[in-house]
């Protein structure tokens, strides 16, 4: 079996090189990215082929030899994502690969009336056309990254409070892109997974309890805050990497904590019928990810 990962330069694209690596070994393992020389691969021997979202022919020759692919979503921006999607699918059945695995994100159909519905309707357009193809099929539906909000909350230190436009009932499941990363993989390579769907999340908190653990972990002081949605659009563009990619995408990230306030992201875990065993809890993520930030 040769397994191929998308926007292998990405974090979670790593990250589940890495555990394909630890199951099926590296050399039936291959990275393919839009540039390929932005791949850092965790082991040697793992062949790194150019593949855009945007050319079918780049992608129907890098899936040369494939029998898997798992495709991580492509990110939001000024293209068009539903094409880009569907020519992985394409590509993937031109060149006789058997299985796809599409990286969605979780929702039970309350998101409907946010500001991220617009994205999220491209994901199920993407898991429709899957389904729908000749392939086989596994969509894992990620939960919110720990790591992003994570930051933001411990970057929040400076000011002592961490804002937000979620109340006290908004809750969602955090992961780790780590363990999002592991279950993956897991789906990857395991054909009992095929045409099913899993939520990919940990254990449901609301915001102003994800800032306690952090607090906790952290041995910081920072207070919860609640702002309005346009507020919360005026503090993500002070992120570099936020503002670099426009008001649209903080509008879109604003959307995704609409989504957490009106319980769209409340739903129950598949980790552990995915990954063979229990998700970490979201204190232990937390403590890995300080030791990452030391490192």
């Amino acid at each position: 079996m040769k397994v191929a990962v998308t926007a292998a330069s990405g974090g979670l694209g790593t990250s589940i090189l890495k555990y394909l690596v630890d199951e099926i070994g590296a050399d039936s393992v291959v990275a393919v990215a839009r540039s390929p020389d932005r791949v850092q691969t965790p082991a040697a021997g793992i062949e790194v082929r150019r593949g855009d979202y945007q050319s079918l022919e780049e992608l129907t020759t890098a899936f040369a030899g494939v029998d898997t692919v798992v495709m991580i979503s492509a990110p939001v921006g000024d293209w068009d994502r539903i094409a880009m999607h569907r020519n992985v699918i394409a590509a993937a059945g031109s060149a006789g690969v058997r299985k796809v695995l599409y990286t969605s994100v979780v929702g039970n159909g309350k998101e409907q009336d946010t500001w991220f519905w617009m994205t999220q309707q491209v994901n199920r357009q993407a898991e429709i056309d899957l389904a729908e193809s000749e392939l086989e099929w596994v969509v894992a539906r990620n939960g919110l990254y720990l790591e992003k909000d994570l930051a933001h909350i411990v970057h929040a230190k400076r000011v002592g409070v961490y804002r937000n436009i979620v109340g006290d009932d908004g809750k969602c499941g955090y992961i780790s892109v780590d363990e999002l990363a592991f279950a993956t993989a897991r789906l990857a390579i395991d054909d009992r997974a095929n045409g099913q769907v899993f939520n990919l999340v940990g254990e449901t908190l609301t915001q102003a309890r994800l800032v306690e653990l952090a607090n906790q972990v952290f041995d910081m002081d920072v207070r919860y805050e609640t702002i309005t949605d346009e507020q919360n659009i005026a503090e993500l563009m002070k992120d570099p990497k936020i503002a670099v990619r426009g008001e649209k995408v903080a509008k879109m990230l604003t959307g995704c904590f609409q989504a957490v306030r009106v319980g769209a992201f409340d739903v129950d875990s598949d980790f552990e019928r995915a990954a063979g065993r229990a998700v970490k809890p979201t204190l232990q993520m937390i403590r890995e990810q300080r030791e990452a930030m030391t490192e």
